[in-house]
């Protein structure tokens, strides 16, 4: 009896079998305590922060969330969710005992020629019920199963860092089509000037007051301004396709919306960065490389608890039943119940190769990690750098514009009292013209510098689909 209790939690530790392979930990990285133009202040979870409406554009608010909806890349991502879901219940099957039911039912006989007796006609009928259980004693199994709990939580990840992909593409196209019907106005408008002022200078041809070649000079930046509009019409078209492509919708869908005007995005609010640690939690590409990192971990077990014997439990119980035409019949009931050991003994290096590939794989995933924290540390530090300068080059420029507005309106006045020649009027438009491009150019720039800056720190990707799912792989650790 004493020896029977001594050895109770032997053969319950040989039951309950250990875990190999190395434990998952949070990985770290030396990060500064803020941004070279930021502050010291956190700005906490910023993943349903609508970062967009700062521009106080109605039509792109109901696009992003139209874009949240629709956008093909973010459901082909929520359908790797499915496939990951799916891994984990097969994870999981392995470790379970399997139950195998079978039966047949055979009716047999044979007919004789050429002096041949007939046989008896026989019915058979065959049941099997097979049982297996692998015991799973070194953790292949748990260590299989956190590797797909972890690649479960990769694709929720994906699933935001799609999201996160969407706003800024969806933003950068509206952008970009505000910016092109910008351009567009502007050409319209110097073209209009542009022909006044050869008409002007015909009417002074007329009168003897300018030459052939004023006329010629004029008529040539007029051609110049036409040829440059259907090149902006395209690029506008373009722009528009972008933003039907990426809400799901054919190409040419959108451009009756989108062709009515509205002016350039502008933001009006100051973005937050907080810190640099901040992106940890924040940054949906950033997760997903950790839990990447933890999957890549955990198959490190895996291969390490195919080096070790594994035991298998299985049985069968077959019941028969066999009746012959005579109206003779047998029942029988077999059965089987036994242990397996399977004992790698040589494989040519095979399960050692497995496990140091695994391995290799592990340091791999964390070095995508951390290239992937400090790549995003470069983008808000790029971004953030250039949003503080953004608005000093659009001020500067809407200076430039008045100024070079005025002194074609005083050279205009002039020329037509005949105190100054065609060339200043013509070249105060080409300074106008060009001022006025160069200052749209710059506020589509800081709007597209805003929209980087707040994908960056990885805001709004949540906005509207409630908290990010908690990793699952986690929850997992902290109930063992």
């Amino acid at each position: 009896m004493t020896s029977i209790r001594a050895a109770a939690p032997l053969v319950m530790l040989l039951l309950s079998g250990c875990v190999l392979g190395p434990d998952h930990k949070a990985p770290e990285i030396a990060l500064p305590l803020k941004y070279a133009e930021g502050s010291v202040k956190s700005n906490g979870d910023i993943s349903e922060t609508a970062w967009w409406q700062s521009f106080n554009d109605r039509r792109l608010n109901a696009l992003m969330k139209q874009g949240l909806d629709q956008n093909l890349s973010i459901l082909e991502a929520l359908e790797r969710i499915n496939q990951a879901e799916a891994n984990v219940v097969v994870a999981g099957a392995n470790a379970l005992p399997s139950l195998t039911l079978s039966s047949q039912v055979e009716r047999s006989g044979a007919r004789g020629f050429r002096g041949t007796n007939d046989t008896t006609p026989r019915t058979q009928a065959t049941g099997n019920l097979d049982v297996s259980w692998l015991l799973d004693l070194f953790g292949r199994y748990k260590r299989n199963k956190e590797s797909a709990l972890a690649t479960l939580d990769q694709a929720y990840a994906n699933v935001d860092a799609a999201r996160l992909s969407l706003l800024s593409s969806v933003a950068a196209a509206y952008i970009d089509v505000r910016y092109y019907q910008e351009r567009i106005a502007i050409a319209r408008s110097n073209l209009k000037s542009r022909r006044e002022t050869l008409e002007l200078t015909r009417l002074q041809l007329e009168a003897g007051a300018a030459s052939r070649l004023d006329v010629v000079q004029a008529e040539g930046l007029v051609n110049s301004t036409v040829a440059d509009i259907p090149g902006l019409e395209t690029s506008f078209r373009r722009a528009a396709h972008r933003v039907a492509t990426l809400l799901g919708q054919p190409a040419s869908s959108m451009l009756s919306d989108l062709q009515r005007g509205a002016g350039q995005p502008v933001a009006r609010i100051n973005t937050k960065t907080g810190i640099p640690a901040d992106l940890i939690r924040n940054r949906p590409d950033i997760r997903a490389a950790e839990r990447a990192l933890a999957a890549a971990v955990a198959d490190i077990g895996v291969a390490e608890a195919q080096l070790y014997p594994s035991i298998s439990l299985g049985g069968s119980i077959t019941p028969s039943y066999t009746r012959l035409a005579g109206g003779s019949d047998s029942h029988l009931l077999s059965w089987s119940f036994g242990p397996a050991l399977n004992l790698p003994i040589f494989d040519g290096g095979q399960l050692r190769a497995n496990l140091s590939s695994a391995e290799s794989k592990a340091r791999e995933a964390y070095l995508t990690w951390k290239d992937t924290v400090l790549g995003a540390v470069e983008e808000v530090e790029n971004a953030l750098a250039a949003v503080t300068r953004d608005g000093r080059t659009v001020a500067a420029l809407r200076d430039t514009v008045r100024s070079y507005d005025e002194a074609l309106n005083l050279s205009t006045a002039s020329y037509r009292d005949g105190a100054s020649s065609l060339l200043d009027v013509l070249d105060a438009q080409r300074s106008v013209s060009s001022a006025q491009a160069n200052l749209a150019q710059a506020i589509q720039q800081q709007a597209q510098d805003y929209v980087s800056l707040n994908v960056a720190i990885g805001g709004g990707y949540a906005w509207g689909k409630g908290p990010t799912r908690v990793a699952a792989a986690a929850r997992t650790a902290a109930a063992q």
